[in-house]
């Protein structure tokens, strides 16, 4: 399926995590240990936020490991808060419009799984979306159909609870057409401030999703690691698969849990669909 991050904390180059971990998420691109695929050569993206309020948005058909703008890219721009998604395609089509992460506003959104059988629910999914949002959607995944219900839900005022809508909506439509365990999903969402991070799949055995260690205990674990040093206390890294194997670095979400990574006090609890 998909391999992707979300970066929150002091402003660092996206090329650190992109491409100058040991465990990149250009090197997951030819080398995944723990995606459905190992190979995710169908695209990729990467979303960002600067001084404005709206995120900047780069994405391509081609395969990470094989695009030169995308490492000029990563080198020369620093932000606070990142996506960043690389895709392999569970049946639509390789375009732009189809590479995640997605824009709306100043919201970003990507995701890693399938809606099981999409066509058969496609349409009766894409008429829940609000009039007023239906114009903005580009592509033809089940990935931006559900960015779109979860903003027809409330997204912009009730994350947790838009998406707990959202995914209700689509295990029931599933459920009517026969589809036996409708949705599979790690989702990652931002309106630039705060990450809100999702892991959940109808047949209760969800791809994987991890937080890194708070930055305080880090710097404790490990002194000698520099490059720690200048980043504040409340820099996060969310991931679908560790960047490395440092021991104590990466913690592995709860099945069926959402986190959210936020100033203050970051959360964890329990997810649970609401059915129509």
């Amino acid at each position: 399926m998909c391999r992707w991050l979300a970066y929150s904390g002091s402003p660092i180059k996206l090329e650190e995590l992109l491409l100058k971990r040991d465990h990149s998420l250009i090197d997951q691109s030819l080398h995944s240990r723990m995606g459905a695929t190992t190979t995710n050569g169908d695209g990729f993206g990467v979303g960002w936020y600067g001084e404005d309020e709206t995120p900047r948005v780069y994405r391509s058909t081609h395969p990470a490991w094989n695009d030169r703008n995308l490492k000029e890219l990563a080198s020369g721009i620093s932000s606070p808060l990142f996506f960043a998604h690389i895709r392999a395609s569970t049946g639509s089509a390789i375009q732009e419009t189809n590479t995640h992460p997605f824009r709306y506003g100043n919201w970003l959104w990507m995701h890693n799984g399938l809606i099981r059988e999409f066509p058969k629910v496609h349409r009766e999914l894409v008429n829940k979306i609000d009039d007023s949002l239906f114009n903005s959607i580009e592509g033809t995944t089940d990935s931006e159909t559900m960015f779109y219900l979860a903003l027809t839900f409330g997204l912009e005022s009730d994350p947790v609870g838009a998406v707990e809508q959202m995914v209700g909506v689509v295990e029931e439509t599933g459920q009517r057409h026969e589809i036996e365990h409708p949705l599979q999903m790690t989702i990652a969402t931002t309106d630039g401030t705060s990450i809100w991070a999702f892991r959940y799949s109808s047949e209760g055995d969800s791809r994987s999703l991890w937080f890194s260690t708070r930055m305080d205990e880090l710097k404790l674990l490990y002194p000698a690691i520099h490059e720690l040093e200048n980043l504040s206390d409340e820099t996060r890294v969310v991931v679908s698969e560790p960047l490395g194997d440092l021991p104590g670095v990466w913690n592995e979400a709860p099945e069926s849990h959402y986190g959210i990574v936020q100033p203050g006090t970051d959360k964890l609890g329990p997810f649970m669909p609401r059915r129509p």
